[in-house]
């Protein structure tokens, strides 16, 4: 009987584990992907995914076995088994729970630490990008926000200002003053961020995105579209009584138009 149990019990995780891994490949519930730092958030959500489907289905299937397997029967008045307390069990989820958990821990890090969570919030973030470019996604910068451009030529730089209750975006190349933001399609963004009074938050759904634009302490954020479209750009932090009007949209077009956008608008010769 314990041999048919444990058999049971691994052919129950081995399908509970497969069965996970399909429902978060195929049930995507997720916006459409539309930059380059999509792949790697769509990553670590399927892994979070799996891991809450198999809790969710193998506790769902235990309870309602139990609640079959061991209702009480008609007639019986005994009391239930008394039971001292299984070693082996209670190690088990212990130390299963537990390497979930530090896994989970180490790959969210990693996230984390790629997108420049991990950079000193008084620091000179520019001075690091060229070393970790490749690797840095947002940050926290120092300094005003005039002085905090990127070293990397190639990107294209764009000023943000949050306000109660709006998204400002400044092109210093071609002093463009927009309520929209444009972008080039494939071309990498280096948008630096304040605040003129409380909290906002920087958030485009489709880019995986999120960063807070703080006052009097500029943040940066770079990406790469990867798709032609409108996407909705949400400030995503309580800003005041007009927050849930507080949004705007990133516009992504082919280098084509979004030349032609830039002629049209500039203020002097491109």
């Amino acid at each position: 009987m314990p041999k048919l149990s444990a058999t049971l019990t691994l052919i129950s995780s081995v399908i509970l584990g497969i069965g996970g891994v399909w429902i978060a490949y195929n049930v995507d519930m997720l916006p459409l992907g539309a930059s380059m730092n999509a792949p790697i958030y769509d990553e670590l959500y399927r892994v979070l995914f799996i891991i809450g489907s198999i809790l969710f289905i193998g506790m769902t299937a235990l309870v309602i076995y139990s609640l079959i397997q061991f209702r009480r029967k008609p007639g019986d008045t005994d009391d239930g088994i008394n039971l001292e307390g299984n070693i082996t069990l209670e190690i088990f989820w212990t130390a299963v729970p537990a390497i979930v958990v530090l896994f989970v821990g180490l790959y969210s890090y990693d996230i984390y630490d790629r997108m420049g969570g991990m950079q000193p919030l008084m620091h000179d973030h520019s001075a690091q990008m060229d070393n970790q470019a490749e690797r840095l996604w947002g940050g926290i910068g120092s300094g005003p926000i005039e002085t905090a451009s990127s070293n990397n030529s190639s990107s294209l730089p764009i000023e943000l200002t949050a306000m109660q209750f709006a998204f400002i975006f400044h092109y210093p190349k071609e002093d463009i003053i927009t309520g929209e933001l444009h972008v080039p399609l494939g071309k990498e963004v280096n948008l630096k961020m304040e605040s003129k009074d409380v909290i906002h938050a920087f958030w485009v759904p489709q880019f995986r995105l999120k960063q807070d634009v703080i006052p009097g302490q500029p943040t940066i954020l770079n990406f790469t579209p990867t798709k032609t479209g409108n996407f909705p750009i949400v400030c995503a932090e309580l800003c005041g009584p007009y927050h849930g009007g507080m949004r705007s949209n990133v516009i992504v077009e082919e280098q084509e138009d979004f030349d032609t956008w830039l002629r049209e608008n500039s203020k002097e010769t491109v």
